[in-house]
Parts: structure tokens; C-alpha cells; sequence
């Protein structure tokens, strides 16, 4: 019998004997290309969820971060953070305009430590167009992540094109309706999907990073349990109090942020290409980086239930499906 598709909310893992003390001895480390962070999560790289003074706060703090490539100036943005002496991350498109910035940083001989290519459809002719250009005029010392897609086929062509990395996710996310306008996506089943896409690597440096989906700390664990080696999370980091969207006052007082998709009418100024919305979250009263120390304490318990120390006691954890 085939095994059943499930999604995180279905999925409970199951414990092991714990071998520490104190969970404080876990560590929720995780090396990404040249540098090790403290944690194998990052903020989605989206407007209403990191900007730069974000960026600089994670990148100074130890976090992984990914800038989004929406109305900035990702040059300035580079030569900045290396005056900072902190990693570069950046994102980009596969369009025209994207080809300008990586060639105004190869004209100028400063590179970014990290570039995600940030499409919907991952699995495209564009992708494999803009790994090669990376790959052909740029330092083979850049990791570079692609996505986003959801099948082994999409796994299989995007790592042999040159990523060294694969975000996983067609339109699991809340502010995302990809699902509900296409028919086409990981929605209900991104628990699965994330596994079976780990699986069809070809590569064994190869990584994963889950997107989207997550509605709660343990799901962003169960994300590492089948397979991602980071998880990218969006809406529980898009309504802290230093969140980039807007604080509104609701008629009952209450605060909120704004939060919205990358391809919603906020963002995109084609309104035939809408695949997300905009929405109001009630604000949390923390910062993102409170967030992120919460987050660690988190995994810590969760590596302490896996009957480890690191992040690899959570990966291949025995887990029960609960069919709905």
C-alpha cells in the first residue's frame, strides 16, 4: 500500500530515551554554506516580514537571513552589509532586471555570500537560464538557493543546473493562493512533500529548505525531522513588534501588522498575476529576535525529546500519520 500524503498537522513524533540533563545542552546549530548559524530557521524574504535593518539585527545576532529583492537596492544593500563585515544574502528574480544587479556586482567584484533566486515555479527554463549565468560569471564560492518547487522531477533538474540548495513549497503558505487559483501545488500536503523532495536528491550536499506551511514551532521541527536542513516561516515572524508591515489600530484597540504574499495586488503591479493576499495579524509583543530565542528554546526540548544532543537526533525521527 502506497504511504498515506499527510501534512505536518497530522504528524506526531515519537520520543526517545532523553540523554541530557538539561536541555540548555542542546545545540541548535546549523552550518549553511561557509558559515554556521544558531538556528535552522529563517524569515521568509518577503516585504511584510524582513527589511534591512532586520537583516543587519539577524546577521549581527547569528541568524540566517534572506533579503527580499522588492524596491531595494541590492547593491547598495551588499556593499553594505560587507562594510559591516557580516554575511550577504540576497534574493533575486530571473528577469531582465536581475541579470543588471548580478552584472553591476561582477562589474564592481563584490559578491554576495549567498543568492536565493526567488520564483513561484522554481522548475523552469528561467531557473536553469539564471543558475548557468551564476554559475558561468560569479565565484563557484556563492551558495545559491533555488525555488521554490514540490517534486522529485523539480529536485532532480534544479540541483543538477548548479543550486546548492532547493526551497520546497508551491503554495502552502497563509498568504499564498497558489493552491486555490491554479489547482497546482503542496497545500494540505507539505509535510509530504518536503520528505518525498529530501528523498530524490541526487547529491548528498544537496540541501533542503522547507517553505511555508508552518503554523506553529513544532512543525517547523517536523520540517527538519523529514528532511530540510532550514525552514523558512513567514507569517510567525510577520506580526512582531519590529516586523516591516504597517501597525494598524483595530475598532477594538487592538494592534495588528499587515501581512501579505509576495504575488498579491499589494506587491505585484500586474493584477493578472495575483497569486497571494494581504491581511491583518494581531501583533505579538516581541521583537524577531525575542522570536528566534524562543524558537531555540523550542528546539532544544524538541532535540531532547529525540534523544540527542543536535539537530540530528531529529532527523529520520520515528513519527505516527493520524488520518483525518
Amino acid at each position: 500500500m502506497a504511504d498515506p500524503i499527510f501534512d505536518f498537522q497530522q504528524i506526531n513524533l515519537v520520543p526517545k530515551l532523553c540523554v541530557v540533563d538539561s536541555r540548555s545542552e542542546c545545540d541548535t546549530s546549523v552550518h549553511l554554506g561557509k558559515y554556521m548559524f544558531k538556528l535552522p530557521v529563517v524569515p521568509a524574504n518577503m516585504e511584510s516580514v524582513i527589511n534591512e535593518e532586520l537583516c543587519i539585527k539577524l546577521a549581527h545576532a547569528g541568524y540566517f537571513y534572506i533579503h527580499h529583492r522588492f524596491q531595494v537596492d541590492t547593491v547598495d544593500f551588499v556593499r553594505k552589509m560587507h562594510n559591516l563585515d557580516l554575511p550577504v544574502s540576497i534574493s533575486i528574480g530571473v528577469n531582465e532586471d536581475a541579470y543588471d544587479v548580478l552584472r553591476e556586482l561582477i562589474s564592481q567584484s563584490m559578491y554576495p555570500d549567498y543568492i536565493t533566486i526567488d520564483i513561484a515555479h522554481g522548475h523552469s527554463i528561467k531557473m536553469k537560464r539564471m543558475l548557468e549565468y551564476i554559475r558561468a560569471k560569479m565565484p563557484s564560492s556563492i551558495y545559491v538557493i533555488a525555488g521554490n518547487v514540490s517534486t522529485p522531477e523539480g529536485v532532480r533538474e534544479v540541483e543538477n543546473w548548479g543550486a546548492n540548495a532547493i526551497k520546497i513549497g508551491i503554495g502552502p503558505g497563509s498568504a499564498c493562493t497558489t493552491y486555490h487559483t491554479t489547482g497546482f501545488g503542496s497545500r494540505g500536503m507539505q509535510a509530504w512533500t518536503v520528505q518525498d523532495c529530501a528523498r530524490a536528491r541526487q547529491k548528498i550536499d544537496t540541501d533542503i529548505i522547507a517553505d511555508g506551511g508552518i503554523k506553529d514551532p513544532g512543525d517547523i521541527v517536523k520540517a527538519i525531522a523529514f528532511g530540510a536542513k532550514m525552514v523558512m516561516v513567514g507569517g510567525l515572524f510577520s506580526a512582531h513588534k519590529d516586523s516591516p508591515g504597517a501597525t494598524i489600530v483595530g475598532e477594538d484597540d487592538v494592534l495588528y501588522k499587515e501581512f501579505w504574499g509576495s504575488a498579491s495586488a499589494h506587491q505585484s503591479s500586474k493584477e493578472n498575476r495575483i497569486e497571494g493576499i494581504k491581511k491583518l495579524l494581531p501583533m505579538v509583543d516581541k521583537t524577531v529576535l525575542e522570536e528566534c530565542e524562543y524558537l531555540t528554546e523550542c528546539f532544544q526540548s524538541a532535540i531532547s525529546y529525540a534523544g540527542g544532543t543536535t539537530l540530528d537526533a531529529l532527523k529520520g525521527a520515528e513519527y505516527y500519520v493520524r488520518l483525518l
